[in-house]
């Protein structure tokens, strides 16, 4: 196994075992990036998915104008936390529309990223239904045909722009959550453009970032880790903490906004070869059963679950210190300050949750695909 050291003269890795990192997509980073749209779609005829309110953002238009005749067509009805019972006709009418074009720009935060890759894979039939059945199997979805994606996030945090996960819900039938992720649903390209992340108002804002802070810390208490993996997840941690309040007193700040938009894309690439852990596996309960924002939900628990992480194996509570200056027993309380600071309580009880669902969500959670990535879940 590698064996990390931290110490004044920084960070050493000596090498016992092979790591392997893997993530295929062309980031494009930067502002101005957007320009680059034309040149990556090539020839080939696109779809723009996206947000309803990306028209009056005048962000829809830009797209139009880079792309001219080889946008065939906007699909613009993506609502938040993309549902079973809102996708079905969409995903219908999309390939009915859509069926010969060959790539999908998806454009806005998660929920427009997450909806681009479910709509681009499909079955013999095009049915949705196809789908949805082989996710609540847990078996593979195997495409008959699947588009290309480039993927343009207006917020700084999913990190779903570098990765091939796509989140489904089901909250009217089954109340569950599903995820999609196949070699076809990785991006064929990123344009990370912080200058699309300025209309963000404040609250999605700090969702945003603490989801991205989430994916960084899940990145390193996690059985899939590695050197190269830690290397992004620190570095977006340590910059997310620094940034984000400042952020939030500054939004107009593009200086600020960049420096948030790097740490979600170092983020979004550590978590996208070691997936993420027991605080998103308690986040999804507590968002279909309590309404909270994502960003929040799986956020709050983060001190929590570093106290159950701290002392599991002492390579992990290296990379952990060194997010937090070397100071690891302090780390759950310099986290927990952190996000009071930002308004976030850190207890369940803060949202309606009692002692006794608390206990049964994390049990359950530590049970599920994600918490068994935790390293806490490992006996």
């Amino acid at each position: 196994m590698d064996r990390i050291a931290c110490g004044r003269g920084g960070i050493v890795l000596t090498m016992t075992a092979r790591s392997r990192f893997h993530n295929p997509v062309d980031v494009h980073f930067g502002a101005g990036a957007l320009a680059r749209l034309p040149e990556l779609v090539g020839n080939r005829r696109a779809v723009l998915v996206t947000m309803p309110e990306a028209r009056a953002l005048g962000m829809t238009g830009q797209i139009e104008a880079l792309l001219g005749q080889r946008l065939a067509g906007v699909v613009d009805q993506v609502s938040p936390n993309p549902d079973v019972r809102e996708l079905a006709p969409m995903y219908g009418d999309f390939w009915r529309r859509y069926g010969q074009c060959e790539v999908i720009v998806a454009l806005g935060g998660g929920s427009a990223l997450d909806t681009a890759k479910l709509l681009m894979v499909a079955g013999a039939d095009d049915r949705f239904a196809a789908l949805v059945d082989a996710l609540d199997a847990g078996v593979t979805f195997r495409p008959a045909r699947a588009k290309r994606l480039i993927t343009v996030p207006t917020t700084a945090g999913t990190g779903s722009e570098v990765t091939p996960w796509a989140t489904l819900w089901d909250r009217h039938v089954k109340r569950k959550k599903y995820s999609l992720h196949l070699p076809e649903t990785w991006p064929e390209a990123a344009i990370v453009d912080p200058r699309l992340t300025r209309s963000l108002p404040r609250a999605v804002t700090l969702q945003s970032g603490l989801d991205a802070l989430s994916h960084a810390l899940e990145a390193i208490w996690n059985i899939n880790a590695n050197p190269i993996s830690d290397t992004f997840a620190v570095s977006a941690a340590r910059d997310m903490m620094r940034v984000l309040p400042q952020l939030m007193t500054s939004l107009d700040d593009e200086a600020l906004r960049s420096q948030a938009a790097l740490a979600a894309l170092q983020a979004g690439m550590a978590f996208s070869n070691t997936k993420t852990a027991l605080a998103h596996s308690i986040s999804y309960d507590m968002t279909i059963r309590h309404g909270l924002p994502h960003g929040i939900a799986c956020s709050f628990t983060l001190p929590a679950v570093m106290r159950l992480a701290i002392g599991r194996q002492a390579e992990r509570d290296a990379v952990l210190a060194r997010v937090f200056d070397g100071d690891i027993a302090s780390a759950p309380d310099m986290l927990t300050a952190f996000l009071n600071g930002l308004g976030v309580a850190t207890e369940f009880s803060a949202y309606g949750v009692t002692e006794s669902e608390s206990s049964a969500m994390i049990a359950a959670a530590l049970d599920g695909p994600r918490g068994r990535n935790f390293i806490g879940a490992v006996a």
